[in-house]
């Protein structure tokens, strides 16, 4: 079990993982806990970890690397277990990356023609040479629109912009955190979230309907995240049956078109009939407050078996592999 990690999401990966380790000892599982530092020092059992490539990890048949946002979400850690030659639970390397990066997910997603909410990609580069260029692109998505470091999630870093004078403070927030911001439009209708668990043939949970509690901050931020009573799952969303099974098809589709393998949540704006896409999460939050395990508790997959599905399914994406002779 890996947590914590070197990026700003690293208290939300400890609670995560907390929860899955307490998870996995109630569905039978025996855990090593080792969290990774923000020095990006692993830490287990109270001593340094000190791994070699193409060892294996001693003792340990799968690594659960509950790691949120770069250097653990980002495809850093999958290749590094990749040389160790151990089975983990989730995307793999490439998979983790292009899903990490949200200006990358939506290229692929415009690729596929899966419908999505607009948006622009701004470097710091393109900033500091075009202030005025990048305002004007940023300026034909309309307002409000949201601004975002492109390979963050947890809702760090996120500005809602409302006026004009108020982008560039948005764009500064952003850049602390990434050299790469997407802009993106703001979508009518209802945030709806769906899991997905799997590998070759993923099944897909209900859909939920995120709902925030009188006096938040209006959308879906780091607060109504993980603030306890800040926001109400609804399930199945309150959404017609044509679209709820627009949000599971999309869903699966996604996953298999990025190339995801064990797990993913995908979030989605829905407004009547009309379904869009904003994003893939390849490690969703596992928090007592976090969707991916309420939406398949709902859909009939408890918490402990649930688990021990993703363990089953690193296994057996790891067998498969090494069937092959690249």
């Amino acid at each position: 079990m890996l947590g914590g990690g070197r990026s700003s999401e690293h208290d939300i990966s400890l609670a995560s993982a907390a929860s899955v380790a307490a998870g996995l000892r109630e569905g039978g599982h025996e855990v090593l806990e080792v969290e990774i530092g923000r020095d990006g020092v692993w830490r287990g059992g109270g001593a340094e970890l000190s791994l070699t490539p193409g060892r294996g990890w001693p003792e340990i048949d799968v690594v659960f690397p509950v790691l949120h946002g770069p250097f653990g979400e980002d495809g850093t850690v999958q290749g590094l277990l990749e040389l160790l030659g151990v089975p983990y639970v989730g995307a793999g390397v490439l998979a983790s990356a292009a899903c990490m990066d949200k200006v990358v997910f939506k290229e692929l997603m415009a690729g596929a023609g899966i419908p999505q909410v607009d948006y622009r990609a701004v470097t710091a580069r393109d900033w500091e040479l075009d202030e005025s260029r990048v305002l004007r692109r940023v300026a034909e998505l309309g307002l409000p629109v949201f601004v975002k470091p492109a390979r963050l999630g947890s809702s760090v870093g996120i500005g809602r912009v409302l006026a004009p004078g108020e982008l560039r403070a948005a764009l500064a927030e952003a850049f602390r955190h990434d050299p790469l911001v997407i802009v993106e439009a703001a979508a009518t209708g209802i945030e709806v979230e769906c899991s997905v668990l799997g590998n070759d043939d993923p099944i897909v949970s209900l859909p939920g309907e995120i709902l925030l509690a009188a006096g938040e901050a209006g959308w879906y931020d780091y607060a109504a995240k993980y603030t306890p009573g800040a926001m109400e799952l609804v399930v199945p969303a309150r959404i017609s049956p044509t679209a709820l099974e627009r949000v599971r098809e999309l869903a699966a589709e996604a996953f298999t078109r990025s190339g995801c393998a064990g797990l993913a949540r995908a979030d989605f704006f829905v407004d009547g009939e009309r379904v869009l896409v904003n994003e893939l999460n390849t490690m969703p939050g596992f928090t007592p407050t976090s969707v991916y395990g309420a939406l398949f508790a709902a859909s009939g997959i408890p918490y402990p078996e649930l688990l021990d599905r993703l363990v089953e399914l690193a296994v057996e994406r790891f067998e498969r592999q090494r069937g092959y002779a690249f």
